[in-house]
């Protein structure tokens, strides 16, 4: 009820006080939804996306299995626009399940992803967006036009999705 009067309330008295677009942005940015494990699935397998993991499961708590339980919408349809837009087949490897590395912007807390490396896909990220400085840990990461950022482990792209790059 308290997110509900705030999405209504804040509005209203953004549009009194001149104020609309700035606070429109900040809510929109800050709007975070979770998708269960098979609402994830059903987006990824609609849009031709596919998955998989060492322990061909999906348990969350279990570092073998790719588990998309509590993953953002934003990463669940950045994804999707990958795909859509490069055209390229997108295997997920790795979603919330433990075993990634921790912080705000994490697998866990339903931002990152880890993709297969293939040709198609990896050709289309660094054609397309902007190279950016190398991680810490020495990964070559690029930038997309929406901000997200693609790192290049060598086995796998780990992508951080802060939205949903045009959906």
């Amino acid at each position: 009820m308290k997110a509900l009067l705030r999405r209504v309330l804040v509005p209203v008295v953004a549009v009194v006080a001149g104020l609309l677009p700035a606070v429109v942005v900040v809510e929109q940015a800050s709007a975070v939804t979770k998708m269960t494990h098979s609402q994830a699935a059903g987006i990824f397998s609609a849009a031709g996306l596919t998955w998989s993991s060492t322990g061909n499961c999906s348990d969350w708590n279990n570092g073998s299995c790719t588990s998309f339980t509590n993953i953002n919408d934003t990463t669940v349809y950045g994804v999707r626009t990958l795909k859509q837009s490069s055209g390229c087949a997108v295997n997920i490897t790795g979603g919330t399940e433990v075993g990634h590395a921790g912080g705000t912007y994490s697998h866990r807390n339903g931002y990152k992803v880890d993709i297969s490396v293939y040709t198609c896909v990896s050709n289309y990220i660094r054609n397309t967006f902007t190279r950016i400085a190398d991680r810490g840990d020495g990964a070559q990461q690029w930038r997309s036009g929406a901000g997200n950022i693609y790192a290049n482990e060598g086995n796998h792209w780990d992508i951080t999705y802060y939205n949903c790059g045009g959906c």
